[in-house]
């Protein structure tokens, strides 16, 4: 009987297993790199930037296949160079018995391990060079600035474009060559060229002529990088501020000329060293360049700093101080700031302030950071709708022929607020696919209860008292916006819900526009069914041949998909434009090639106490606000136009991507009307201008006079405000030194008519303190207006005892009547919140105005303004509204004129602003009963003092909070106390 071997007949499924999975892998890879690649094409076609995509697909392809290529052959070549050079008789010796075992293994295979080991180093320098796409793009079309620098007298564009793109080129041949070298080095050990345990002659002449050439290539690689260093010193840290300085200049730079000679030298021994085969003199000169850059480069350097500059440090550096001053200004935009002496009175009279009707009758009373909830209770209208949690936008509209600033949202489809049963991807991607409407409260006005007068709101979008809107809004709807999920399929079978008509009815929509990419195709249907891993996209019979998938809606996001060079402002804000809802976005061109600029980290610059979304990390030394960006809300369609004074860094990217950007002339005149001068850019010019006001370079050096953005007040003011029991005053304790530690205070957007001047503008403002000091020192405005739009202005107090931000919220939680206020806020379980502190110029002084909204705790209870708290000086009142408020603090008739409500909107029928109709919130109730309970107060001061006519005012407000109670809680008020008797 024969015996059967274990496993014969077997097939060989584990030797056939490794390929098969290799194969798979493959293409599953190349699979999804093809399916991300065609969708891509698709949605830039689409959008209409098909250019974008080729130009930066191909540039990336020919830097891959170009310095991978480059790469794998200086590798290769050099291996393959050392194999043939390989002796064809090795002494015999035990190292050569151990390597002759590899050469038997490796010989058979050589090629096929030449070919794998210069391909993979070719992939890897392949893929990273295809990742410096963009300093390709600079290089290739860089455009001169017009301007040189200071030292070496090249054109900045040199610095820019033409630097970065040179070191690049410099390491990738260093990298290479001394890739090369060890591998060539490795092959001649391996194959006897190289000997270093045998007796005889440690390295055969061909294998010393090879490396010596390699070793040669390598030093002369180092002069060159020497030479690029020379420029490297205008970007240098090594002084007081960046950019050459005097030992750069009179120590660095030469020993980088003399480095660069014997460099030059070193690397000319070694390729000597082929014919003259004695390796002392290249080692004596490699040692000779070794000892020189520690002497020239490093020590002498050193003791020029030590020995010359610091004795004498403000003489030394001032002429390089006054490059950092102009070169920096000039960089970041601020070389035409107009900087004005400012009294900075700490009295004021009523009429100075009647006076004053640009300022203070536009304070903008709601705060766009603390009032998302009042507006997504008041105006969602239905629970699948809402406004962005995070902010809300501040604009202005010409609505009557008054300018006036608005706070504005626009109403989006909120998938969050779907309940359980509600999700299935036929709600969520077919059915609620958009939002419908744009919201519009003046900025500074509110109701008797304390909320926002709506102008614009509603679905059907409707004005005041249910009239037509004063804002035409043709196209209402909301396809692409902030809060928009990830993908919708539009125009299917399926309805798509559309809100409420003006009777209550649930409608639906189906979408006909040309936003997004329509599914025509079985191979489009299945290319996005692997995108999204959603099978319901080849097999829903709701979908038709007209359908359209639209992804990348959140306008930021889309953006930069189109607009991958620029860096965009971290808050897009919608405007209705021509009758259609868009979101305007700005775009920053920036550099990090500016010599003597000094160099800023985006996301800690434009970082304040309310941002939740900040510029990526990146060093800069130059950017311009140079592209106006739009995105419909509608269609999703995406514009640039190019916007400002000349920059070369955008005409560099648009020679790159011809075509994509329109001119400024084609910015309509009421898009014009609605761009904001963009808040990033204006913190990153504030951190600066906070040192570079200073002109001279002595005083700069002294830092005599710099500046600092103050910290913002807001986080340690609302949780000493309510902090403890609310039956007792607020307590402040070091609120001055809590404040010192918060974040910086964000600049605000606001109506503000400059001191000296009749009209108002619509400004982006901040204030400075002193440095090191809590105490107010200058006040900077930036205009958003078309016919000086991007002008900056400072106010520099000459008073030294202004108080700053800090010191007036520590007076506002001390103040006897401010803290009594609150305190009867608080009394009913209440939240306080404590909304912008704004710095107003006026009456020769600074006036302070913030606004304190109150809350009540849980429920789907939403802030309301019940207080406004003012301060001029060392003065400070508080009560319910503005106009009181001023009365209060600088006398009857200071408030006259301010504050006159607007009509509002009336609820149609089927909308509930707030859960179970039009409720009173707890918030309002509370408000109405603190208002009582101060008058109240108020007056038995007032009669203590023998005051009776403001004995009198305050039973009128008493009377008047009661009546507004009785009107909402549906009782009978309480009559006032007995009238107090005559004087007399």
């Amino acid at each position: 009987m024969a015996v059967r071997t274990p496993g014969a007949g077997v097939p060989a499924r584990p030797r056939l297993l490794v390929p098969v999975v290799a194969v798979l892998a493959v293409l599953l890879l190349v699979g999804g790199v093809g399916v991300s690649l065609y969708t891509d094409l698709l949605w830039f076609r689409n959008v209409g930037f098909a250019t974008i995509f080729t130009t930066v697909l191909s540039t990336k392809l020919l830097l891959f296949l170009t310095f991978g290529l480059l790469m794998a052959l200086m590798v290769g070549a050099n291996v393959a160079i050392a194999y043939r050079m390989r002796p064809p008789f090795r002494p015999m010796s035990l190292e050569q018995q151990n390597l002759e075992r590899y050469r038997v293994a490796v010989e058979p295979f050589l090629r096929t391990v030449l070919l794998l080991g210069s391909g993979v180093f070719g992939l890897f320098a392949g893929l990273s060079a295809s990742a410096r796409w963009e300093t390709w793009l600079l290089w290739r079309n860089g455009t001169p600035f017009g301007a040189v620098d200071a030292q070496f007298g090249r054109d900045i564009s040199y610095f820019a474009f033409t630097y970065p793109f040179e070191r690049f080129v410099l390491g990738f041949l260093l990298t290479a060559v001394i890739l090369a070298l060890m591998a060539a080095a490795a092959t001649h050990y391996l194959f006897g060229g190289v000997r270093l345990q045998t007796a005889g002659e440690k390295v055969s002449p061909a294998a010393r002529a090879h490396l010596s050439v390699l070793l040669g290539i390598v030093i002369l690689l180092k002069a060159y990088a020497y030479y690029l260093d020379r420029f490297g010193l205008a970007f240098s840290e090594r002084g007081v501020v960046q950019g050459a300085s005097f030992t750069d200049v009179n120590a660095v730079l030469p020993a980088k000329n003399i480095l660069v000679g014997i460099a030059i030298v070193c690397a000319l021994l070694f390729f000597a060293n082929i014919v003259v085969r004695n390796i002392l003199l290249p080692a004596g000169a490699l040692g000779l360049l070794v000892v020189s850059a520690v002497v020239i480069g490093g020590i002498y350097p050193a003791y020029t700093q030590q020995f010359r500059v610091k004795p004498n440090e403000v003489q030394r550096e001032a002429e390089y101080i006054g490059r950092n001053i102009e070169a920096t200004r000039r960089a970041y935009g601020i070389q035409d700031t107009v900087v004005t002496d400012y009294a900075g009175e700490r009295t004021a009279s009523p009429s100075e302030l009647r006076a004053d009707r640009g300022t203070i009758p536009n304070a903008r009373l709601l705060d766009p950071n603390e009032l998302p909830p009042t507006f997504e209770q008041l105006q969602r209208i239905r629970t699948y709708f809402g406004v962005n949690s995070t902010a809300l936008d501040v604009d202005r509209y010409t609505i009557n022929g008054e300018v006036q600033d608005y706070i504005v949202a626009a109403r989006e489809v909120d998938q969050r607020k779907l309940t359980g049963q509600q999700r299935n991807w036929i709600n969520e991607h077919l059915i609620y696919t958009h939002g419908n409407g744009f919201i519009a409260a003046p900025a500074n006005e509110v109701d008797d209860d304390g909320q926002p007068v709506f102008v614009v709101g509603g679905v059907p979008v409707r004005g005041p008292n249910g009239g037509p809107s004063p804002i035409r809004i043709d196209q209402p709807r909301v396809y692409f916006g902030e809060l928009s999920p990830e993908y919708s399929i539009v125009n299917t079978e399926q309805g798509e819900i559309d809100g409420p008509e003006a009777g209550g009815e649930q409608q639906t929509f189906n979408y006909d526009g040309k936003g997004g990419v329509q599914l025509s195709g079985l191979i489009t249907k299945l290319a996005y069914a692997a995108k999204f891993r959603e099978p319901n996209l080849l097999l829903s019979g709701a979908i038709q041949p007209d359908s359209r998938v639209m992804y990348i809606r959140e306008p930021r996001a889309r953006v930069q998909k189109v607009a991958p060079f620029l860096e965009l402002d971290s808050d897009p804000y919608p405007a209705v434009v021509d009758g259609k809802i868009i979101w305007i976005l700005d775009g920053y061109t920036t550099s990090a090639g500016f010599p003597y600029s000094e160099r800023t980290v985006l996301g800690n610059a434009t970082a304040d106490s309310q941002s939740t979304r900040r510029l990526p990390q990146e060093e800069v030394n130059y950017i311009r606000n140079s592209v106006k960006a739009t995105v419909d809300a509608y269609t999703g369609e995406v514009t640039l136009y190019q916007f400002g004074p000349r920059d070369p860094v955008l005409e560099t990217w648009s020679k790159a991507f011809s075509g994509i950007l329109k001119p400024e002339s084609e910015i309509s005149a009421e898009l014009r009307a609605h761009l904001r001068y963009p808040e990033d850019l204006f913190k990153l010019q504030r951190e600066l201008l906070a040192q570079y006001h200073e002109l001279d370079p002595e005083a700069f050096y002294n830092k005599e006079d710099f500046w600092a953005v103050p910290r913002d007040p807001a986080d340690a003011v609302n949780r000493a405000a309510n902090a403890g029991d609310a039956a007792a005053p607020p307590a402040a304790g070091n609120l001055v030194e809590q404040v010192a530690q918060g974040q910086p205070q964000p600049p605000y957007y606001a109506l503000l008519q400059f001191p000296g001047e009749r009209t108002s503008r619509f400004s982006l403002s901040t204030s400075f303190v002193a440095l090191g000091r809590p105490n107010l020192t200058a006040f900077a405005s930036v205009s958003s207006d078309p016919q000086d739009y991007g002008t900056i202005r400072v106010l520099e107090l000459d008073a030294n005892d202004v108080p700053g931000p800090g010191q007036v919220a520590n007076q506002f939680l001390t103040n006897p009547q401010v803290a009594e206020s609150l305190l009867a806020l608080r009394r009913n379980g209440t939240n306080l919140t404590f909304g912008n502190l704004l710095t107003l110029p006026v009456g020769g002084g600074l006036l302070y105005v913030q606004p304190v909204f109150v809350r009540a705790q849980g429920g789907e209870s939403f802030p309301t303004l019940q207080r406004v708290i003012v301060s001029f000086g060392t003065e400070t009142a508080s009560e319910p509204t503005l106009p009181q408020a001023l009365d209060s603090l600088f006398g009857p008739g200071a408030g006259a004129g301010v504050g006159t409500p607007s009509p509002g909107l009336t609820p149609a029928p089927g909308e509930s602003p707030t859960p179970g109709g039009n409720v009173p919130p707890a918030a309002d109730v509370a408000g109405l009963i603190g208002q009582a309970d101060a008058a109240f107060r108020a007056g038995q001061e007032a009669l203590r003092r023998g005051d009776f006519a403001a004995y009198g005012q305050e039973q009128e407000r008493l009377r008047a909070a009661l009546d507004q109670l009785a009107t909402r809680t549906g009782q009978r008020a309480a009559a006032p106390g007995p009238s107090p008797p005559p004087p007399g």
